[in-house]
């Protein structure tokens, strides 16, 4: 136990506090237990321990602890957890609960037995966390943490405090906000720094390697953590690995499931099953098509990456298309729903039809259809019914 503590103190030494993520206040941190999910990389632990910090109490009243440790190999959860109520411990911060076996199971007796002890649980997206055997999707809250927002690399890089804006606040006033934005920064300066390298918080550590970086988190996500959840085997690891090489050299497209799985060599449904398994892993996005909903038995109108760098980091030959179209997706699907419409690229919310492209751009495509705009690259400001693609980073 006093072994774990130090740890945790340690772990609070080592971190700096002045940069929060958008979530942080957000959070009902008062709250018995809450989940936090995300990919590798994004700054869940961060974030965890960052609100630890805050709280400025002894490891003997909340600490961080991550289930990945030695010690929990020779350990029990629920007994550490009972001990450490008996010293007076308070809070207990859980990462990497993916790696502790029956973990949802321990966190359920734990949250039944001990409701003076509240419970902050991170684990990555393929942890499937809502269909966990302890059932904790009646007893928890949820919370996902993106990578940064172009908002949040700008605070992070510049040190600006700028706000977070609405889609119908962008979609109105524009001209407005764009044209008071640029007295604050230069926005093309650093939006195309922020596509290749700008989405996770890592990138102020080591820039020059970062996409090896992010190359080895892909390969850990899909030798490692799919794995661990989904207990599939090394001839599956392969073939979700050369599924991934061959998306990200053909993203964004409308995928022919047969022709793939033949080049690949798996079956339709291995296929439909592995492109899903990518999707938890926030590896890839999958656009449905607006007219057909997203049911599970449908297969995807188009793939892209989860974000820009990742496809910057994969790809010797990316089109600056494909990063305009993978960053406006990722963006707007925090707090939208987006389909493929029958015109344009991006229908959002069942009411806004989107084209991305250039500041040439025409709205020739989107002729006779309603609430329609264009998200222009390389463009500071704006009119009319034509947006700053940069604009979209500024929504989180």
């Amino acid at each position: 136990m006093e072994t774990v503590l130090n740890w945790s103190v340690r772990k609070l030494s080592r971190l700096d506090i002045d940069f929060g993520r958008y979530l942080f206040d957000r959070i009902n941190w008062d709250a018995q237990l809450l989940v936090l999910t995300g990919a590798r990389g994004v700054g869940k632990t961060t974030l965890f321990v960052q609100h630890l910090k805050s709280l400025n109490l002894p490891a003997t009243e909340a600490a961080y602890i991550s289930l990945d440790s030695l010690y929990f190999s020779t350990h029990n959860l629920v007994d550490f957890a009972e001990e450490y109520v008996q010293l007076g411990g308070r809070i207990l911060y859980l990462d990497e609960v993916q790696k502790y076996p029956n973990w949802s199971i321990e966190i359920k007796n734990i949250y039944d037995n001990l409701p003076e002890l509240k419970l902050r649980i991170s684990g990555s997206s393929t942890t499937e966390i809502l269909n966990s055997q302890g059932d904790l999707s009646r007893r928890a809250l949820f919370y996902n943490l993106n990578g940064l927002s172009f908002r949040e690399y700008l605070q992070l890089k510049t040190k600006l405090e700028l706000p977070v804006l609405k889609l119908e606040e962008i979609l109105n006033n524009h001209e407005k906000i764009a044209s008071e934005l640029n007295l604050k920064f230069k926005p093309l300066q650093h939006f195309q720094n922020y596509l290749s390298s700008g989405y996770y918080p890592f990138f102020v550590e080591d820039e020059d390697n970062y996409h090896q970086k992010i190359r080895q988190i892909i390969n850990t996500i899909i030798e490692v953590d799919i794995p661990v959840v989904h207990a599939i085997d090394y001839a599956a690891v392969h073939n979700i690995k050369k599924m991934l090489a061959i998306i990200s050299q053909l993203v964004p497209f409308k995928p022919n499931v047969k022709q793939l799985s033949k080049k690949i060599g798996i079956s339709r449904e291995s296929f439909m099953r592995y492109l899903r398994l990518l999707e938890k892993a926030d590896l890839i996005q999958l656009l449905y098509s607006s007219t057909k909903g997203m049911s599970q038995l449908n297969k995807p109108e188009k793939i892209y990456l989860n974000n820009s760098n990742q496809a910057f980091a994969l790809s010797d030959t990316l089109a600056i298309g494909n990063a305009r179209e993978t960053f406006f997706f990722n963006q707007l699907k925090a707090a939208h729903e987006l389909s493929c419409p029958p015109k344009g690229d991006f229908y959002v919310d069942e009411k806004y039809t989107f084209e991305i492209g250039g500041k040439d751009k025409k709205f020739r495509q989107l002729e006779g259809i309603q609430n329609t705009f264009i998200a222009a690259d390389n463009l500071e400001l704006s009119t009319g019914k034509k947006v700053p693609l940069w604009l979209f980073g500024m929504m989180y």
